[in-house]
Order: structure tokens, then sequence, then C-alpha cells
């Protein structure tokens, strides 16, 4: 039995309603990702910003997501999803509100690293909610609204602010900041009265309280024995002590290769991608397909169809299975860049094909990027693996999202481009060797410490 209550269930409205308030996450941090790149021209003049400043602001965020996932997530094992779930919102809103007034570069840059430090925190918290609720047959299908949510705050971005710069003009980047506090409202709003996670009260030794919720939730029976049941061998043999794993954990046996694999993958998918969706506008630029508002909307069209690529993967995620689907996505995705990197004085619309292809190909590892770190990892420290994968990850971006102005500026688009596909063929390597196969498995029998229980095979 174990939770098969939870793993078998069918999906009802609580599923589509938790799906939608964790998604507010990925919908704010792509939001808040693409409106800097917006705003950067407004600010640069009335701040008198240099490259160098310039970069520090557009990366300052993801220098906070650095620090938030590191504390945040082992902190969300320890005390539990729900305590932080609306909380963390409290300080994006008031930090995102306080972005309108700003009269200085270094207020402008502490405000972005609490907001990044912010959104760190809802990731593990909200993504490792959501992953320990869904039934085990859909978890692909309903985990890719996350990232589909992601995609489209991105989009919605650059359409508000290509419509606030049509309206103010680049002076209006003050208001583009602000906005994003209107959308976490929003969140805040859908997220009260969600339920603790099932899985995490068991492994704290709440068993009762665990059947309480499911019952409540799915309308489903299920004895308190067969929930204590459903962690043998996993969190209770690993961890004697209820819900105390340690982020230690991550860096010993088959996790310290799932934590490798997690962090290698995900940093070779979002540094290409977070250099194409900050500095949007500008590669665009370099491609001829114009500058200043008209390329702000030309970005939002490329982010939707980002969006999109996830439809076919999340399809292919459930029918073909995790690795193959990953393997050959991060191998497409090289092409595209290739082909920019070539071809930098192609026509207008064989560029923007080849933006397009590059986002349709990327739709499996966007997806995966927080379906793998949650279910490679045991209860006891899944929110610590996406802190950790959050934390490294957006390190990585930070550094790469810095450089790619300079890169532009100094070497090019065309060589900024190789250098990306580069780094996606890395993704491509670190698929092979590691990417396991998950469908169909409960968390339990994937999170359970056994290398010889990691599907590897092709």
């Amino acid at each position: 039995m174990g939770f098969t209550a939870v793993d078998e269930a069918p999906v009802t409205g609580f599923h589509r309603k938790l799906a939608a308030a964790c998604s507010g996450g990925p919908l704010l941090d792509g939001y808040l990702l693409g409106i800097v790149g917006i705003a950067l021209t407004g600010v640069t003049a009335e701040l008198s910003l240099d490259t160098t400043m310039e970069a520090v602001v557009g990366v300052a965020a993801l220098v906070g997501m650095f620090f938030g996932g590191l504390v945040f997530g082992p902190l969300t094992d320890r005390i539990g999803r729900k305590p932080m779930y609306t909380l963390d919102l409290l300080a994006l809103i008031i930090a995102s509100a306080l972005s309108v007034i700003v009269t200085e570069t270094w207020q402008l840059i502490v405000l972005r690293f609490v907001i990044g430090v912010a959104i760190a925190a809802d990731y593990p918290i909200a993504t490792a909610l959501l992953m320990e609720w869904l039934p085990r047959k859909t978890r692909a299908k309903m985990f890719t609204s996350v990232i589909i949510i992601w995609y489209i705050g991105t989009a919605l971005a650059y359409f508000v602010g290509y419509l606030i710069t049509a309206t103010l003009g680049p002076e209006g980047w003050r208001w583009m900041l602000g906005s994003s506090a209107v959308l976490a409202v929003a969140v805040f709003l859908l997220r009260i009265g969600t339920p603790e996670s099932p899985r995490w009260l068991v492994s704290a030794g709440r068993t009762a309280q665990a059947r309480e919720v499911i019952e409540r939730s799915l309308n489903q029976k299920v004895t308190t024995a067969d929930l204590t049941d459903a962690a043998a061998g996993t969190d209770a043999a690993a961890a004697p002590e209820a819900g105390r794993g340690s982020i230690t954990e991550l860096f010993h046996g088959i996790y310290l290769r799932r934590t490798a694999f997690v962090v290698i993958f995900f940093s070779c998918a979002i540094i290409p991608l977070f250099a194409l969706l900050t500095f949007g506008p500008q590669l665009l630029g370099a491609f001829g397909l114009g500058t200043g508002n008209g390329a702000n909307l030309g970005t939002a069209l490329v982010n939707l169809i980002f969006a999109v690529g996830c439809l076919p993967a999340m399809w292919l995620l459930e029918s073909v299975g995790r690795r193959r689907t990953i393997t050959w996505s991060f191998a497409l995705m090289v092409l595209p860049l290739l082909a920019l990197g070539a071809f930098t004085h192609a026509p207008a619309w064989l560029a923007v094909s080849f933006f397009c292809l590059y986002a349709l190909f990327s739709g499996g590892p966007g997806i995966l990027e927080w379906g793998y770190p949650n279910e490679l990892f045991p209860t006891r420290i899944r929110a610590a693996a996406v802190g950790m994968a959050v934390a490294l990850t957006r390190f990585a971006a930070a550094i790469g999202t810095f450089l790619v102005p300079l890169s532009l500026a100094a070497l090019g688009a065309s060589t900024t481009l190789y250098i990306g596909a580069a780094i996606t063929f890395v993704g491509f390597l670190a698929c092979v060797a590691w990417a396991e196969e998950t469908r169909n498995r409960s968390l339990e029998d994937i999170g359970a410490p056994h290398p010889e229980r990691a599907a590897l095979a092709p």
C-alpha cells in the first residue's frame, strides 16, 4: 500500500490548483529574469551605468538565488514545505515594490539580490510539495506546467516591457520592475489553504496528520500502518532520526553521481538559455532583427516557442522515457546554436527559425530541470537537492550572463553562440553517461540509496 492513495489517485481539481499555485514561483522567476533585461536600457541611462555595472544589475538576482538555494533547500527539509510556502512571497512583494523608488545603483542591486533569495527559496518548497502530491503516471505531464509557466512568465515580461516602453519610454523601467509585485500578490492569494506534503509528514514522524491530509485532499482512505510502511527501506531506513536528512548526503554514494548529473545538465541547459533570454534584444539586434522596443516583442515570441516546445516533450517523457528524451534533446539543441553562429548574416526569417528550433528542442531538458532533482532524491533531502541545484546552476548562469555582454562586445555574436553550443554539448555528454530512467516508478523506489536500482540503460 504505502503511498498508493497518492500515487494512483485520479487527477482532480486539487491537483490542478496545486500545480497552478506551485507554478507561481517559476512564473515570477521567468518574469523577473525577463523584465530586468528590458528595464536595463532605462536603468543604464538614468543611473549612468557602465558595462560592468549593467552586468552586475543583470546578475544580482541570480547571485541571490545561489545563497537562497543553499540556505532554504535544507531548511525546507527540516521544517516542512508549508511554513515557507507563502512567507517567501512576502519578501518578493516588498522588494519588488521598493524597486519603484530606488535612487542609487547599490539599492537596486540589493533589491535584486533579495528577490533572487526569495525565488530560490520558493523552488525547493513549491516543486518538492508538488512532486510529493502528484500521481505516479502523470508526474511529467503535471510537472510540465512548472516550466511552461516559467517561459510564459518570461514572455509576459517582454510583452509588458514592450507596452510600458511604448507608453512611457525607457523611463518606465521603475514600473517594469515594480510590476512583479502584482503577480506575487496573486500567487500569494492562490496559495492560501494549501496542505502540507504527506510524504514529508511521514518522514517527520507525523503519520496521523499525513493520513488526515490525504483523506481530506484526495478523498482516499489510507491507514496509519500503510504510511508507516511506506517509509521502510527509504527515508526511515537511511535516516533513523525521521525527517533529519543532511545536505552532506548529496555528496555520498549514488546521490553524489545524481547531484553531479543534475548540476551539470541543468547548468549546460540554462547558461545558453539565460543568455538568450536576458540579452535577447541585443542578440536579435546583432542579426539585423531590430533593436530597442521592437526586439522586445520578438523576444516575447521566442519565449512562447519555448513554452510550445514543452508540449511534445511532455508526451515523450511519459511514452519513451526521461533518459532518451533528454539525451536526444541536448543533441538537437546543439545544431541551431551552431547554425546561428555560422550564419550571422543570414536573412531575418532564417535566424528566427534557428532560435525557434532551439526553443522547441529544449522542452525535455526544461521540464527535467525541475523534474529530475525532485525524482532522484528521497523526501528527507529532496528540497535540499533542489536548493543545491538552484544554487549551483544559478551561480553558473550568473557567470555566463555576466560574461555575455562582454563576449558580445569583444568576440561578437558568432563566437558567443559557438561557446553556447559547446556548453550544450557538455550537457549531452552528461546525459549519455548519467541520465536515469524514472518513468512509472514511485518516488520511494527511485530515491532508495541502492545503486543497482538506477536505470541507466538506453
